[in-house]
């Protein structure tokens, strides 16, 4: 039999600010307050649960404060022109530029901004952490990453 169990809301919160592209057009820059869900997927332990709720939510929360307050950019962008300086992060779109010191940017491996790349994130992240606790009994990871209310993009992956 296979169990789930999901943490949200309690602390798995962040604010940032970003400025994702689509259709050769990049969003002015916004941010959000954040929420985030993860759920994971398993057998039961010996002690009869899939995760201690505790270490799961320590897991999220230690993204989220990486996240919190930064803006987000996407260093593996196919589209935005970026540098990186000692002092800055600096990048180009279609005419528009931007410079931000590095204290206040968190640059992720990932393409775009976007939710989905959001919640994908978390997952890269979250599966070492898994793997270092020895459970090996968890089977898939789901984050939901959540914009707005009730706009949230979900990403699973199997462990």
């Amino acid at each position: 039999m296979e169990y789930k169990v999901c943490v949200e809301k309690v602390r798995l919160k962040f604010s940032a600010a970003h400025m994702a592209t689509f259709g050769g057009e990049m969003e002015p820059l916004h941010g959000h307050n954040y929420a985030v869900t993860i759920e994971v997927s398993g057998a039961l332990t010996d002690d009869a649960w899939v995760i201690d709720f505790g270490a799961l939510k320590k897991a999220g929360r230690d993204i989220c404060d990486e996240l919190d307050h930064k803006f987000l950019l996407q260093r593996d962008s196919k589209v935005v022109e970026i540098d990186e300086t000692d002092t800055n992060w600096k990048f180009r779109f279609a005419g528009r530029g931007f410079v931000f010191p590095k204290s206040d940017v968190l640059a992720l491996p990932i393409d775009n901004t976007t939710a989905e790349r959001l919640a994908e994130y978390f997952i890269t992240k979250l599966k070492p952490a898994f793997a270092a606790t020895g459970l090996n009994n968890l089977t898939s990871i789901t984050v939901g990453v959540e914009e707005a209310p009730g706009q949230a993009a979900w990403a699973t992956d199997a462990l």
